[in-house]
């Protein structure tokens, strides 16, 4: 489609290019897109922690307790053709990082869920008791009967 085509097409539509950009400009604005492409980046920064965190930190030490064994290199060449390489360590650790990722959303995701709770179980404000619905009963019509309305203030104090 030619640039003539295409500003045709928008302007049957009755946007015209500006248009669409104008719409654009208020799709990528949008705090759902915004706090998508946040979490995109921190989650790509929180990849490579994870990925440190498993082959600097947790291979070695799982490597140590297994006889010395480097995960890394840890594979089978098949004996035929051009002696393909499969690299079981390397999937090890994959599933390692993404065991340990998981685990960590979890865990975030789960603290955010009692902060959310405990932010809705907060106590509704106490009901008025008897007296004091009969009381401000009282007071309203009182306040009817000389003709003033009841002032804001008066109304808090229910």
């Amino acid at each position: 489609m030619d640039k003539k085509t295409t500003e045709e097409a928008l302007q049957k539509t009755g946007k015209g290019l500006k248009g669409v950009v104008g719409e654009f400009k208020e799709f990528i604005s949008k705090g759902n897109v915004l706090d998508m492409a946040v979490g995109l980046i921190v989650g790509s920064a929180f990849t490579a922690i994870v990925n440190s965190l498993v082959d600097d930190i947790l291979m070695p030490v799982i490597g140590t307790v297994l006889v010395g064994i480097n995960f890394s290199s840890l594979g089978i060449t098949i004996p035929w053709g051009n002696h393909p390489f499969i690299a079981i360590g390397s999937f090890l650790n994959t599933i390692i990082t993404f065991l340990l990722t998981a685990l960590c959303v979890f865990l975030i995701v789960k603290t955010m869920n009692i902060f959310r709770r405990k932010q809705e179980e907060k106590p509704a404000p106490p009901k008025p008791s008897k007296e004091e619905q009969l009381l401000t009963e009282i007071r309203d019509l009182l306040a009817a009967q000389q003709g003033r309305p009841i002032q804001k203030d008066e109304k808090k104090n229910n």
